[in-house]
Order: structure tokens, then sequence, then C-alpha cells
């Protein structure tokens, strides 16, 4: 029976990447692995793995199935990973077997060079997978997973180059799509991201020792001090002797992942400079601005909405309250999902707080509409609940085209946006109103003042705009359109 992901729509939702997480300098660096993949749980709930080098035992891993904190966390587990350097991985699949996790798709990647072991962690998604499997395949590869990552390790043993770096970049340069990679060998910490700088990765300084980390709130945690974001396309070799930083890609306008900002990250975090938190709440000012309505109360959906609540609250003086309570202690399932226990997934999440809300006009805001149909029962719960009107306010724009570097997303027809205009998607959830933030607004609120540059985006917005900077090369040969002139 699989756990509920942390976001109490699971079903309706854009299911998070992965998270990556590394140190080196550091006494049981085992236990500081667990630490900051906890603190980027909320990245990926499937399963969690750690590889670890000591001078005596060599390297070291372990992978398991479900949380951080059901595996990682007790001292005989973490007495088997031994050493002052390691890499961690969080894992939703986004490639493979989409939420049938398998023990051997489980991260981190470790492979034997005539130089010595190496282990690779990835965030992200190659968008040239198939076409690079394949043709490993045809050259002799033997693949143990369905993972994309595995690509890598199959791309560096064909390498040439003399250094396990200089085979990575070799290999990277092969791959397109995102990615976020944490590596390691015997006594160095790797770490890179893709010419575009996708996905995200930090470097922090922990004593004498280094942590790479997808998010800063995985510094907090550890006690590390930030230090930079690693550049769009840089490759940093961390050892005894400190950083050391190059270049290998082809250089390129950066397109950061937007909606990093609106959902994926944690509010604590800093992106770009700016704090997840403080962007969000502006995110639902810019809403005010764009969207106003007269009503009597501002209520988040727990908990991804509520910056934007806050936000929207103070921009149009509405009072804000916590109009929908989110039960904290949902873990796994502990019913038989028959039909009926099914039809109230949601209420066994939430509860309506039905004194507030009653006689009330009510605005929901919430991050986004997917598919739509929990928003839909997000309604029904309300006017249950004596409301008396419901306004949805959405923090994003219009989820239209799936995501291929790294998120989970439906196929195109099942995203409600990709066939309905605004007010068709009103009418299908039978609400007094619903407004999305506009893509300038949205531009507006991560601190781009003038809005969307079509002609030169600042962010990676493919999801709304169907604008992708990387071609999908593996979709488009299974028969994926890309956006027509027209659209």
């Amino acid at each position: 029976m699989r756990d509920f992901p942390a976001h109490p729509f699971d079903d309706d939702k854009l299911k998070e990447e992965c998270g990556v997480f590394g140190v080196i300098g550091v006494a049981d660096a085992a236990s500081f692995l667990a630490l900051g993949l906890h603190a980027l749980q909320h990245r990926g709930q499937e399963a969690a793995g750690m590889v670890t080098h000591d001078a005596e035992a060599g390297f070291c891993s372990a992978r398991r199935m479900g949380y951080v904190r059901d595996n990682f966390t007790s001292r005989e587990v973490l007495d088997t990973l031994p050493g002052t350097l390691g890499i961690g991985h969080v894992r939703y699949s986004t490639s493979g077997h989409k939420g049938q996790t398998a023990i051997r798709d489980v991260q981190p990647f470790f492979g034997e060079f005539s130089m010595g072991g190496a282990a690779v962690a990835h965030n992200g998604n190659l968008t040239n997978a198939a076409t690079l499997r394949r043709e490993l395949i045809e050259r002799g590869s033997i693949f143990q997973s369905s993972s994309d990552t595995e690509c890598i390790i199959h791309l560096m043993a064909r390498s040439m180059g003399r250094s396990i770096p200089d085979r990575m970049e070799e290999a990277l340069r092969k791959c397109e799509g995102a990615f976020s990679i944490v590596a390691m060998t015997r006594t160095k910490l790797i770490g890179c991201r893709d010419a575009l700088g996708v996905r995200p990765l930090v470097l922090g300084r922990l004593g004498d020792g280094w942590v790479l980390s997808s998010e800063t709130c995985a510094l907090d945690i550890v006690g590390a001090e930030f230090v930079r974001e690693i550049e769009p396309g840089e490759m940093v070799v961390i050892t005894s002797k400190g950083v050391e930083s190059n270049f290998p890609f082809k250089n390129r306008a950066s397109r950061f992942c937007l909606f990093e900002h609106v959902y994926f990250s944690r509010p604590d975090s800093i992106l770009g400079g700016r704090s997840v938190y403080e962007t969000r709440r502006q995110i639902g000012v810019e809403l005010a601005r764009e969207a106003p309505v007269e009503a009597d109360l501002v209520c988040p959906v727990p908990d991804s909405g509520t910056p934007a609540a806050i936000g929207y609250s103070h921009e149009s003086g509405i009072p804000y309250g916590m109009g929908i309570i989110r039960n904290q202690y949902m873990g796994r399932t502990f019913i038989e999902p028959s039909e009926q226990i099914r039809n109230m997934g949601v209420r066994l999440k939430l509860n309506v707080n039905r004194a507030l809300i009653r006689g009330k006009r009510v605005i929901l805001v919430d991050d986004s509409v997917v598919r739509g149909t929990t928003s839909r029962k997000i309604k029904e719960m309300i006017l249950d609940a004596g409301a008396a009107e419901v306004h949805f306010r959405i923090a994003s724009p219009p989820t239209a085209w799936p995501c291929f570097y790294g998120v989970d997303t439906p196929e195109r027809e099942k995203l409600l946006a990709s066939h309905m205009s605004e007010e068709e998607m009103r009418r299908h959830l039978d609400v007094d109103s619903l407004k999305f933030i506009t893509l300038d607004g949205l531009y507006r609120a991560v601190g781009v003042a003038e809005g969307r540059d079509p002609q030169k985006p600042r962010y990676c917005d493919a999801c709304f705009s169907g604008d992708y900077p990387v071609v999908p090369a593996d979709m488009i040969e299974k028969g994926f359109q890309l956006k027509t002139a027209a659209e």
C-alpha cells in the first residue's frame, strides 16, 4: 500500500520531481544526509537512497522505499554507512515506472570504473533518454533500472576521460533536458547543473566541510551556511583542498523552472536570491490586483495556497481565515479503498471550518488547477458548510502543457486548461468565479517588473505557455505535438 505524498491532493497535483543532497568533510556523513533528505522530503516520497565512502569500508549504500524518517533515522542503519563523504536522493518517479518504483530504480546509482567507483544522483529528466538507452543497449550496455539517470553511468563507462569528472562532463554533453546532479568518488563531491539551470542546486559551508543541496532549507537543518547557487551550466568539484569550478557546456541564457517558485520548493527556501514565501505572498498581491471580487473571507487551500492567500487578503483588505483545516496526521490509508471510501478521500485529509464559512462569500486561493477533480470536491465541501458564494483564485496561470523536465504531469488531454477556456473551466467547476494569475503577473511576482518577454523568457514556463526551451525529442518520437503558431 502506497504512502500519500505530502500534499493532501495527491491525485490532482503536479508531482514534485526529486531532491538531491551531498556532503564532504564531515564526521558521520550519513547522519547529515538523513537530515538533509528529510528536509527535502517534499520533493519526493516514494523512496530514498544514500551512498557514502569510508577509507576502510569503501563505498557503502542503502536504498529504501518510503519516507526518510521511516528508514534512515535508526543508528543501526546509519552505522552501515560510515565515512565523511556521501550523497543522497529522495525520489518521485518522473521516468520509468511512474508510481511503481522498484528498488532497482532508487538512486544514487553506482558504477565501478578503471580509476575507481562513482555514485550519481539526479534531479530532473533527460528528454533524449530513450534514444540514449537504445543506442547504449545496441552497443552492449546492460541496464538494471528503468531510470533515465542510469544512462549517465553507462555514458561515463564508455568515455575515455582520464578522471571521473572528465567522464561526467563528456557524458552530460550528450544529455538533453534538465539535470541537477550530485555525484561522488572516493575523494570528491561533484555538483552540476544543465546549461539552462532548469532545476535548483545550491552550495553550502559546514564547518570545514561542504554541502550540495536541491534547496537552501536543507542547509538550514544541518546548520550549514548558504554560500551560493551553482550556476546554470556549472560543474563544481569539491575536495579537501576546496571548490573548483568550470563551465563545460555551451553558454545559454538560463531558464529556471517557474513552478519551483509557485509550488515545488519549500516556502522557507531561497531561490535566485528571493524568499520563496515572499514570492508566493506577492503572487497573491498580484492576483488581488488582477482579479478583485467582492467577498467576506479569503481562505487558502492548505498548505501551498497559504502565502498567496495572505498576500491576496492584505492587498484586497478582505479578512484572511483558515476556512479549511488539514489533518496533519494523514499517513497510510487505513481503510480498504472501496468506492465509497475513495469518494471520502478529500474529507479524510481536510475539513471545513463550518463556523467560519457559514453564510460567507468565500475566496479560495490554491496554487494550481490540473485535472480539476479536487477543486470540484473542495467547492462542494465549502457549499455544504453553508458558504453563500465560492470564488477560486489560482496562484499560477492555467496549466495547459505537460512538463518533460522532471515533473510528473498528466498527458495533455487530461489537463483541464488544454481544452477549456477560463470561463469553460468556471462552468465545469460550477463556481461563482474563477481567475488565474496571468503569466505577466507571475513574472512580476518573481521580480521581473516588466513581465514576460515572449522573445526571451527568463524562466522555463512551458507548462503554462507551451514554449519548450529544450525540444522533448523522445516525446515527439512518440507523437507529442509542439505548440503551433495558432496556439
